[in-house]
């Protein structure tokens, strides 16, 4: 069965995004894994909002990647050959059990929620970026309680701290 991870960055005090969705306080100077990372997966998963915020940055960065975006909102089109998911469970069971490299769970914090507690997500990488941003869109959205692994830890010059866990249960 394929993996779902995700590999996301976070403020040190848990958000992903300032209020307005903008992450300017992201670190672009070196590459975190990302490369190697990005070679791991074939697939990406993310909310509508998340999608939506994407959209701004300018081309479309998962290309070369099969795309899917979960929403409820039934109305909902997406561009750049995404396909939009409105059946979360049902999509994802079917999805996993395909042929493929691992996929990845970009976001956001509502999708996060609802992936952790439906036992969905296998590992869980955080950028924890040397930033206290004081309010925003935090990582976790009232999750059901998840026990973790830690499975690695790196640490960069610029502050990053990288960790990798395995969801246990």
């Amino acid at each position: 069965m394929r993996k779902i991870v995700l590999f996301i960055a976070s403020s040190l005090d848990g958000y992903i995004a300032r209020v307005n969705g903008d992450i300017d306080w992201l670190f672009t100077d070196q590459n975190y894994g990302y490369t190697k990372f990005l070679d791991s997966i074939d697939t990406v998963f993310m909310g509508r909002k998340t999608y939506e915020q994407v959209l701004t940055f300018g081309e479309y960065p998962y290309q070369e990647k099969k795309s899917y975006v979960f929403t409820k909102n039934l109305d909902f089109s997406a561009s750049y050959d995404v396909k939009v998911v409105t059946d979360l469970d049902t999509f994802v069971n079917d999805f996993r059990l395909l042929d493929g490299k691992n996929i990845w769970l970009v976001g956001g914090s509502l999708l996060i929620r609802d992936f952790l507690n439906n036992n969905l997500v296998s590992e869980i990488i955080i950028s924890v970026h040397p930033i206290i941003l004081g309010e925003g869109i935090p990582l976790f959205a009232n999750p059901n309680t998840t026990a973790l692994q830690l499975t690695g830890c790196q640490t960069y010059s610029s502050g990053l701290v990288q960790l990798s866990y395995d969801v246990t249960a």
